[in-house]
């Protein structure tokens, strides 16, 4: 056996240590956030404890714990000299405030369907990848929570100003088709915006585009608005002057098919409004934070589900980057490739035939 250098193991297993401490307390997020306790604690003040379960009614020396772990974490602050437990400004704009666009509660909440399907991405690693549509409930409620408020904060105020000319078409009445749409929430902030637009979101999954009619119904949107079970791959309805695709293209086993498809549907002065993950050119690119995070969620969700539906190693998976996403469009025949515009995590593209 090769000697071990017993600083660097130390220094591994402190690493070990805290990544095992964040995937349980990650599980504490969730826990929080269902039963509203960040939002008891925001609207609360400094509270010890008793007066936090007296106001929330959950069993007090269990929250005690919860909230133990919380401050140990520094999602939660403490004071000794008063036994209190609070929220700063900033912790609460990302665990109780559901509008903020860094709002957490949904991530959490994925987290937690992948940890569920741990088992079954297990089979899936053994050759055949994983469905989407066979993974926990939560993952696609969770994805929708999760999206929705960056939607909300950058896609009417900086995305679609960035695309030339379609604010315009959209202002005045144009037809979008929304693809891998999944809950709807991208289609619905859209036609919201843009009253004399129609909308076409499509999903191959049927439970969410059941939910995304409830949901357009719900904003009273429903009158330019429908939801169809299609893929990318075969959505029809065009021409459409705007096609979209939010965080879905990479998830896909066969992107070029989808690009093909939409090269067909879209107006000869159309636009490919496209949102990827901001990832770097290289493997070397992405080892950091938000790397390890989106290619946790590549190998459970994303990629798995693009092997399960047939893709091979041409599959993008979630941090694909710019040169291959933009060589999937140039051999699908569209000539225009530009980065419109960026945010920290998504990368949003211009694409034309």
């Amino acid at each position: 056996m090769t000697a071990l250098d017993q600083d660097k193991l130390d220094q591994f297993m402190g690493l070990a240590v805290t990544d095992f401490g964040a995937f349980a307390s990650g599980v504490l997020v969730y826990v929080g956030d269902r039963l509203g306790i960040y939002r008891a604690l925001a609207a609360s003040g400094p509270v010890t404890a008793a007066e936090l379960a007296d106001r929330t009614g959950l069993q007090p020396r269990l929250l005690r714990e919860w909230l133990c772990n919380q401050a140990a974490g520094a999602y939660v602050d403490y004071d000794a000299a008063t036994e209190t437990f609070a929220l700063s400004p900033e912790q609460a704009y990302a665990l109780a405030d559901q509008t903020s666009p860094v709002y957490l509660g949904g991530l959490a909440e994925l987290m937690v369907s992948i940890a569920a399907d741990a088992d079954k991405v297990v089979d899936g690693l053994r050759g055949g990848g994983l469905h989407w549509h066979e993974h926990d409930s939560r993952l696609f409620s969770g994805t929708e929570r999760f999206f929705r408020p960056g939607y909300a904060a950058n896609l009417v105020p900086s995305w679609v100003p960035a695309l030339d000319g379609v604010e315009e078409k959209l202002t005045r009445g144009a037809r979008v088709a929304d693809l891998g749409c999944g809950h709807g929430a991208s289609t619905i902030v859209l036609a919201e915006a843009y009253p004399r637009s129609t909308f076409v979101g499509s999903d191959y999954h049927p439970a969410s585009v059941e939910a995304a009619r409830k949901a357009a119904s719900e904003a009273g949107v429903a009158d330019r608005v429908s939801f169809e079970v299609q893929s990318a791959q075969a959505f029809d309805g065009g021409p459409y002057d705007l096609v979209a695709m939010f965080d879905s293209l990479h998830d896909m086993g066969d992107p070029l098919g989808a690009a093909r498809r939409i090269r067909e549907q879209l107006a000869p002065d159309g636009t490919l409004l496209l949102v990827e993950p901001n990832a770097g050119a290289t493997l070397v690119d992405n080892l950091n934070p938000v790397g390890r995070l989106f290619y946790a969620a590549s190998t459970t969700v994303c990629t798995g589900n693009a092997v399960a539906q047939g893709g091979g190693d041409e599959v993008l998976g979630a941090q694909a980057g710019e040169g291959r996403t933009q060589a999937v469009f140039e051999e699908a025949g569209f000539t225009r490739f530009r980065r419109a515009t960026e945010t920290p995590f998504n990368a949003v593209y211009e694409v034309r035939p």
